[in-house]
């Protein structure tokens, strides 16, 4: 005997660890990690590196080759002669080949702006990918919670499949001695049968909903696993910590920072360029032959008259920020109508709970003096059986409630955003 006790107590703890338990905060954490949006985010920042290294490029030299041949119908000539002086006219075909540079010097910030903006794109973006991975929780909850009703709900009928089947044997040892009529045992015996249906149907029903979730999770998920049912605490007073307010928040900043781009367009350009070339005429029109030849100097460009269009640019930049505040100031309207939704749920419940527990103690009191009385003969199975059943509804009911009360304060932490 000792020997058995030393090798239950020995294999208990691996059979407790091999049964794989998980938790709404994991399910949470898996969401994020997995879900095929969450990729996102690294992809935003390579994309993010290469407009960068695009717009730095802006800052080295460009160089273009370019040749052209030409034959033109006229060309300059002088209209007067000039003594013991012979000046020949150029060839009107021409020829030239040459190598231009162009070396941005200044450009008023212009470059640095679009950086900027291109980084608080960037966070715009990234936060966008976190609240449609937010959104996912909402999800998650309702079939989290919906599983652990199913996997209540297993308990509870397995639970009321012993205690028929005691009454059961009690019925068949009674038929065994004549003491009890047949139909007594049979209506114990379709009543089984009865919860035999009802909880198969429960585990498919369980099972289909865990595929759901695996499936948003991107993990496998066993049908022997076991959800955790979660202890919430609720604070109404917390302040909101919702991610589509931080996105509100850059995309004004998005939009502020277009404003200094749209400023610094209109800044002057200083560039130096050189030119280096071969061609007939050269730099001298009056010399016809084949000539190498360069040119190096500065050059500006400044618009300084637009017709208003920054001035308009920046107005529109001013309007969308306006719609970033109403979208803002909507979303918080309506998330303050879910949290006296979610609120009012919480309230519900709490005082439906209260009278699931009376209930149930008045269930249970008539149910063991009707066990008594169908032991004693003094009722039928079926009276027996009903009572059974409305003392086990009761059960389901209270789990039921249970599992809406985890759930709605579930859905207030993610509508609050804690």
């Amino acid at each position: 005997m000792k020997r058995l006790l030393l090798i239950f107590f020995v294999i208990a703890p691996l059979l407790l660890s091999a049964q794989q338990v998980l938790t709404l905060e994991e399910c949470y954490v898996l969401a994020e990690k997995n879900y095929p949006l969450a990729k996102q985010s690294a992809l935003l920042k390579e994309k993010l590196n290469s407009e960068i290294k695009i717009l730095e490029k802006e800052k080295l030299p460009k160089l273009d080759l370019n040749a052209q041949a030409t034959y033109q119908t006229d060309v300059i000539e002088f209209p007067i002669q000039i003594p013991n002086t012979t000046i020949e006219p150029s060839n009107k075909d021409q020829y030239r080949a040459t190598i231009d540079a162009n070396q941005l010097i200044y450009n008023g910030g212009n470059i640095a702006a679009n950086t900027k903006l291109k980084q608080a794109e960037l966070q715009t973006q990234q936060q966008q990918v976190a609240v449609n991975l937010y959104a996912l929780k909402s999800r998650i909850n309702q079939s989290y919670f919906s599983i652990l009703l199913f996997q209540e709900q297993e308990k509870l009928l397995s639970s009321k499949m012993e205690q028929l089947d005691a009454r059961l044997k009690e019925m068949i040892a009674g038929v065994k001695y004549g003491a009890v009529l047949p139909a007594s045992q049979q209506m114990l015996q379709a009543e089984m049968l009865k919860l035999e249906q009802q909880l198969t149907q429960t585990k498919f029903d369980r099972k289909k909903t865990l595929n759901n979730l695996s499936l948003l999770l991107s993990k496998s998920l066993d049908s022997t696993i076991i959800l955790e049912n979660p202890e919430i605490l609720v604070s109404p007073e917390s302040i909101s910590e919702r991610p589509e307010l931080e996105l509100f928040n850059l995309q004004e900043n998005q939009l502020e920072t277009s404003k200094e781009v749209i400023s610094k367009s209109n800044y002057p350009k200083l560039l130096g360029f050189a030119q280096a070339g071969y061609g007939n005429p050269g730099l001298n029109m009056l010399d016809n032959s084949f000539q190498d030849f360069y040119m190096v100097g500065l050059k500006m460009n400044w618009n300084i008259f637009d017709w208003g269009k920054t001035k308009e640019k920046k107005q529109t930049v001013d309007i969308s920020k306006e719609i970033v505040l109403t979208e803002k100031e909507t979303f918080l309207l309506n998330n303050q109508m879910q949290q006296k939704e979610a609120e009012s749920d919480i309230k519900k419940y709490e005082e439906i709970l209260q009278k699931d527990t009376e209930i149930i103690m008045l269930r249970e009191k008539v149910l063991q003096a009707t066990t008594s009385q169908l032991q004693n003969g003094a009722i039928t199975s079926s009276e027996y059986i009903t009572e059974l059943n409305n003392l086990y509804e009761a059960k389901i009911d209270n789990q039921l409630h249970e599992i809406q009360m985890a759930l709605s304060k579930a859905n207030f932490k993610i509508i609050k955003g804690n």
